[in-house]
């Protein structure tokens, strides 16, 4: 009896060492976490701000948009931009990310008229489907692209991008929140995603058609703590319907990826990232829509995600 009680006793002691240590040890990684993000953080926007393009925001209107004004961006960001910027909410079955997307397709495209419905469709009621989406990352770039959404990304919650297959294992959220102005236009598409498994926001960009010298782009806004990643993507549509949405210009002024920094309300920072995108979005041939997004950087591919597009089952 006597050998049994030390016996758990000893156990007890062990368990209590094991937790102490461990706990410990998720403090000090916690730590570690915050002070790289916060390190990561202030390198990129001194970067942005030293070494970036300085511009009144009226001369480049393109690249106005949601930025944000504090450290964490989360999923109630659209709220305080609409707010700020006296905008509706509209939270609706029917909201796409554009209202019209021929708007963003060029009136020379050669194969305008044979854009798939499915497609049209999608994007203008994207809140009509649900998502499923698969990753795979590439080297050497994995490793940088893992430590900014491991530190970065996770303390704004914005772009926690999957870093493994099973993050998104559950599903992803789909939530399409159009934002209009008083005379119920629609300005700009939030598009807000997030993993189920791990509650992270994945994706919270505002989409709009913009124009650029009469050519029709695509504009993604990520809001970031004071500034913004800008993606413009130029739309083309293929021989068979199919559609792709290219992000690879080589200069500034078009097609390409923008790392805004703002400096005060009228003028801004930038830099031109060699960040490449290609969006293919297609049928398949058993009719079920899918998309491939790949990404290049300094034209090393580094990561890949597929996603299958199920439309919402009617309920009966």
């Amino acid at each position: 009896m006597k050998n049994t009680f030390i016996s758990y006793f000893k156990n007890d002691l062990i368990n209590l060492s094991f937790y102490k240590s461990n706990h410990f040890l998720i403090n000090i990684f916690d730590k570690n976490q915050i002070m790289i993000n916060k390190i990561l953080s202030l390198s990129i926007n001194c970067w942005v701000k030293w070494t970036g393009y300085k511009k009144n925001i009226d001369e480049i209107p393109w690249l106005k948009g949601p930025y944000g004004k504090s450290a964490f961006i989360g999923d109630g960001f659209y709220k305080e931009f609409a707010k700020e910027s006296n905008l509706k909410i509209s939270i609706d079955k029917s909201h796409g990310l554009l209202s019209d997307f021929l708007l963003a397709i060029d009136k020379n495209d050669v194969n305008k008229n044979r854009l798939q419905e499915s497609v049209k469709h999608f994007y203008e009621h994207t809140s009509q489907y649900t998502l499923d989406v698969w990753s795979e990352w590439y080297h050497p770039v994995k490793y940088f692209a893992h430590l900014l959404i491991n530190t970065v990304s996770s303390g704004i919650d914005q772009l926690n991008i999957p870093l493994k297959p099973l993050e998104t294992s559950r599903g992803m959220s789909n939530e399409v929140i159009a934002l209009k102005d008083e005379n119920d236009k629609q300005v700009m598409t939030c598009w807000l995603r997030k993993a189920i498994l791990t509650k992270k926001v994945t994706y919270a960009g505002f989409y709009s058609a913009v124009n650029i010298d009469e050519k029709p782009y695509v504009r993604v806004i990520f809001p970031l703590p004071k500034g913004s990643a800008t993606v413009l993507l130029r739309v083309e549509v293929q021989d068979d319907g199919s559609v792709k949405l290219i992000s690879d210009g080589k200069k500034p002024g078009g097609a390409g990826y923008y790392r805004i920094k703002v400096m005060n309300d009228s003028t801004i920072r930038y830099k031109f990232i060699p960040l490449k995108e290609l969006i293919h979005v297609f049928t398949d041939e058993e009719g079920v829509l899918r998309t491939d997004h790949t990404f290049w950087y300094w034209g090393m591919k580094f990561l890949q995600l597929h996603y299958k597009i199920n439309p919402l089952k009617k309920s009966s």
